[in-house]
């Protein structure tokens, strides 16, 4: 598996959701478009479009374009999007539907997850395997957590235990403000936060602005590959 397939599988859609014990924020999330620069091992191999947009009744839709451009990923035409659909319910984001689909010359995956929160169930679809489980409350999938913990953060948030809708069961993850540090990426020089998640043993670490910023201007996971995201541009209609 190449270096930027590993990142479409262990960082699609990035890992984070924050604020006390549930990732509530008082402010409903403004639409934006934000472009992020990928790495491996310091190199670049992709980018990244991530945008976010109201779509009437108090719903939104959530994306996530990654593309290989340089080295071996642009070489195998390596890409993933991600797409969800969730609510806006009681101060915080809501998961309706999640769609995510990883394609190289090699490999090609597709989950299809749907939440009826009427009949309290979540089904997934993943390469014409079913799974079938009951939502938890307030549950997210993978896709919109960097933007939930940028809402709690923006409200004072510093850690949250998550509910998050992953292929075969609902997933509680553990986030914390671990303490402030200088970064430098493409958009600017930050002084930012840094978040850890605490519930696993993954290097996983992530930096917030949060009064600038819903999401994150830098994120970096190892595991299979030394992966990094860096804030390109944001911008709102």
């Amino acid at each position: 598996m190449s270096t930027f397939q590993r990142h479409l599988t262990l960082a699609a859609g990035f890992a984070l959701a924050f604020a006390g014990t549930a990732a509530h924020a008082a402010t409903p999330p403004q639409a934006f478009t934000a472009t992020y620069q990928v790495l491996s091992d310091g190199n670049p191999i992709g980018q990244a479009t991530i945008s976010l947009k109201p779509v009437g009744n108090g719903d939104y839709a959530y994306s996530n374009e990654m593309k290989g451009t340089s080295g071996f990923a642009a070489m195998i035409g390596a890409s993933s999007s991600e797409a969800s659909r969730f609510r806006w319910s009681h101060d915080a984001a809501e998961a309706l539907t999640y769609d995510y689909r990883m394609d190289t010359a090699f490999k090609q995956i597709h989950r299809h997850m749907q939440v009826d929160w009427n009949r309290h169930t979540v089904q997934v679809t993943e390469n014409r395997r079913h799974f079938r489980y009951a939502p938890a409350p307030g549950m997210v999938d993978r896709n919109i957590l960097p933007l939930a913990i940028g809402l709690a953060l923006q409200d004072g948030g510093r850690s949250v235990s998550l509910p998050v809708g992953v292929r075969q069961r609902v997933e509680r993850q553990t986030y914390q403000v671990k303490g402030n540090a200088a970064v430098q990426v493409p958009a600017g020089h930050f002084q930012a936060e840094r978040v850890e998640r605490s519930d696993s043993s993954n290097a996983f670490a992530a930096w917030y602005v949060p009064s600038k910023y819903p999401m994150p201007v830098k994120l970096a996971q190892k595991g299979g590959g030394d992966l990094t995201l860096q804030l390109v541009s944001f911008r709102r209609p």
